[in-house]
């Protein structure tokens, strides 16, 4: 996400933000993983939950910014 900051255009900064929230789609499903394969006592539901609203806000932003591309 921070490389989406210095993005050089709109469209790059929407792009990246797309592979942000990627890679966090990317984190749930490892993190469930981990969740379900017990190899550890770690508890991850509290990172799941964390890592879902990070999905909604980064899918908010990539919507937001592909509706002012087409805008403008």
């Amino acid at each position: 996400m921070e490389e989406a900051l210095a993005g050089q255009s709109k469209r790059d900064f929407t792009a990246k933000m797309s592979i942000s929230s990627k890679e966090a789609r990317e984190t749930k499903y490892w993190l469930r993983l981990l969740n379900e394969s017990e190899l550890t006592k770690l508890n991850v539901n509290s990172l799941i939950l964390d890592i879902d609203e990070l999905i909604r806000i980064l899918t908010s932003i990539v919507k937001t910014s592909q509706q002012n591309l087409t805008k403008n």
